[in-house]
């Protein structure tokens, strides 16, 4: 079987956000707009759609007591965000935000409806792999959590989904200290969650019970030999578009670990352009015809790891896939 042809991609600043901003996670709504989370600065921003493709301003929508983290939607303009104190381990908490019937300009109002129990590190990214039920990496745990919303008694429970030395990461041994497990993405096609190892450098995937959601085996690694951050796929082309942060990368490896050869194939950052420092997490845009083609990306601008001409104003930025 050849390889797939390296597609040649664009790239186009959609928001600027100040230097020192570390651009967590994002979530595209229906109408392209996009929240976002800023890590160190423990906000939640809100960038509105620019269908001509103009840049746009992002707007401060809310600050939360902890870092902010992985946001997702669980169903429609109802978002859970993460926030975690992911170096003290002294807190780890899930809000749910509603944003049916906002409107921008309005005041929003993030809600706390769980604290999570030990042995809570270091919560990171999030995907919702069943109606109700969300996953969430916790890099310095070594584990991943479910979280199921519909419980009997309407309160958010937390369990540990499964823990496993391959989301382990090397305390002490890197500074400053890299996480474990970090991105997780669901593929229901497929039936297996993928998941992504910073400090280990792995990209990796479990199978997953299709009636419980529960994980079935071991996990096995896909691909490797970089810092991946988060990521998305493209369940249909059986791809998945890896952010590498620190190494100013976005990269493309198979779903099939049998796919993957020891190449590694960047589609955007290799060589080194200095339109892309830090990317940390991508999301594809909503539109219809657009999946698979078109992405919204997070980066830092070389905020955890500055290049050799500074650090860079952080950015929210769209990729697109040209062939």
């Amino acid at each position: 079987m050849s390889p797939s042809p390296v597609p040649q991609v664009s790239l186009t600043t959609v928001a600027m956000f100040p230097k020192n901003y570390f651009l967590e996670n994002l979530v595209v709504r229906a109408d392209n707009s996009v929240l976002v989370t800023a890590l160190n600065h423990k906000e939640l921003w809100y960038v509105p759609s620019s269908p001509n493709g103009v840049e746009v301003t992002p707007r401060l929508l809310f600050t939360f007591p902890h870092l902010a983290m992985g946001i997702v939607e669980a169903e429609p303009d109802i978002f859970y965000i993460a926030t975690s104190e992911i170096y003290t381990w002294v807190a780890s908490d899930l809000y749910r935000l509603d944003l049916n019937g906002w409107t921008p300009g309005k005041p929003v109002h993030p809600e706390a409806i769980l604290h999570f129990p030990q042995p809570v590190r270091g919560l990171n990214g999030s995907c919702v792999i069943a109606p109700g039920v969300i996953l969430i990496a916790d890099c310095f745990g070594s584990l991943i959590w479910r979280v199921g919303l519909n419980t009997d008694d309407g309160k958010p429970k937390a369990s540990v989904w499964l823990r496993h030395d391959s989301m382990g990461y090397y305390p002490g041994q890197m500074k400053p200290e890299q996480p474990g497990v970090n991105g997780v993405q669901y593929s229901p096609k497929r039936g297996y969650l993928y998941f992504t190892n910073t400090a280990k450098q792995h990209f990796l995937r479990i199978k997953v019970e299709p009636e419980t959601y529960n994980p079935v085996g071991e996990p096995e690694v896909v691909g490797g030999g970089r810092m991946f951050d988060d990521f998305w796929i493209d369940q249909d082309a059986g791809f998945a578009y890896l952010t590498t942060h620190r190494q100013n990368t976005i990269d493309r490896l198979s779903l099939e670990p049998s796919e993957n050869s020891e190449k590694r194939i960047s589609i955007a950052g290799d060589p080194f352009t200095p339109e892309l420092i830090g990317p940390s997490a991508g999301h594809w845009a909503r539109r219809p015809g657009e999946y698979g083609k078109i992405a919204f990306f997070t980066s830092d601008g070389g905020t955890a790891s500055p290049p050799e001409i500074g650090p860079q104003a952080a950015k929210l930025m769209k990729i697109e896939l040209l062939a």
